[in-house]
């Protein structure tokens, strides 16, 4: 039986790429008429047939990147006859979140939603947190505006992936030692294809998407740094499911908040109460689900934390205020005291 040593990481992207060929989900060859006679002619959503990436370059984080998802469209409007606007683009909601990074037997660390967590709402938006409900405003969405005398056809993109950072240490500890022992990582989205009226506030619901990111990293603090971390199952991601019949969207996946901003860290402890936002570390926060910042930014859009180089910057900027204050009162006694004895 193959073995799995710790710097194995050929074998598992070899097999990855074999697991996840020919994965591209797409809906073609037959054209879907809707409402107001728009047209999708084809509908495309695939995961990268690539294992996440981890990163131990720092000696304060680990990083990892996942594989992008992606999905596109191909849309035709008809003629627009009346002076009025209509916005095709893509709606994104997250509709299941775990996320845990555990630390041997002190506890974990977790990023949770609330209220999806307590069965409040469906589903949270997942938007840009500007261009509500859009997921983004570049390649993500198509504006046209009427009256036009012909058909518009375009193509409309996304992808999303996450690209975060998690300390070594514990996050409530001043010890530096490494103790991260495991991350785990399941969340589950729906994406819909909209187009929307902006005038009447009318939307038709053209395609929905159901995709998966799973994530578990088994890391072992004692090892050297560039030794310690390696992906386990699953390695390849599920693909994409491009429905039959469409689904209604959550009011919830429509307005503020965003899952970035909605999102709240805690430290959950072996023993003892659960605390919110580690006071007493800076963690580097997620770029996360968005349009690519979640590459989405891990200092993904809202997040409460600095980076470490961010706090780097602000602790040695701290330091030269403290050293001019000091020099300058020093120096302004010395002459006060001297012009006193005169």
């Amino acid at each position: 039986m193959l073995s799995f040593p710790w710097d194995c990481w050929s074998s598992l992207e070899i097999r990855a790429v074999l697991c996840a060929m020919g994965c591209i989900q797409s809906i073609g060859g037959k054209a879907r008429v809707f409402r107001e006679g728009i047209t999708v002619i084809d509908v495309k959503a695939s995961i990268d047939p690539i294992p996440t990436s981890i990163d131990e370059s720092s000696s304060v984080v680990l990083r990892y990147r996942t594989p992008h998802f992606r999905a596109s469209a191909q849309v035709v409007m008809p003629p627009i006859p009346k002076k009025e606007t209509w916005t095709v683009g893509w709606i994104q909601a997250c509709s299941h979140m775990e996320f845990y990074n555990q630390y041997g037997e002190q506890g974990m660390s977790s990023w949770e939603l609330p209220d999806l967590q307590e069965g409040k709402i469906e589903a949270i938006s997942d938007s840009d947190g500007v261009n509500y409900p859009w997921y983004g405003n570049t390649t993500e969405t198509c504006t046209i505006v009427g009256p036009t005398k012909r058909n518009s056809k375009f193509i409309i993109s996304m992808n999303d992936n996450f690209y975060p950072s998690v300390t070594w240490a514990v996050p409530v500890s001043e010890s530096n030692a490494a103790k991260l022992t495991n991350i785990y990582r399941d969340q589950s989205f729906i994406t819909w294809l909209v187009a929307t009226n902006t005038s009447t506030n009318d939307m038709i619901i053209l395609q929905t998407l159901h995709w998966r990111m799973q994530l578990n990293i088994e890391v072992n603090p004692t090892r050297p740094l560039g030794q310690r971390a390696r992906l386990r199952e699953p390695i390849a991601q599920d693909q994409p499911k491009i429905l039959s019949k469409n689904e209604p969207i959550p009011p919830s996946a429509l307005v503020k908040p965003n899952a970035n901003d909605a999102q709240v860290l805690m430290w959950r402890p072996k023993f003892g109460q659960p605390l919110v936002r580690p006071p007493t570390r800076t963690l580097p926060g997620e770029t996360q689900v968005g349009p690519t910042p979640y590459a989405h930014p891990q200092c993904h859009p809202g997040s409460p934390f600095l980076s470490s180089q961010d706090h780097s910057f602000a602790t040695d900027a701290l330091k030269q205020l403290l050293f001019l204050f000091f020099f300058f009162f020093f120096f302004l006694k010395k002459r006060l005291f001297t012009r006193f004895r005169v």
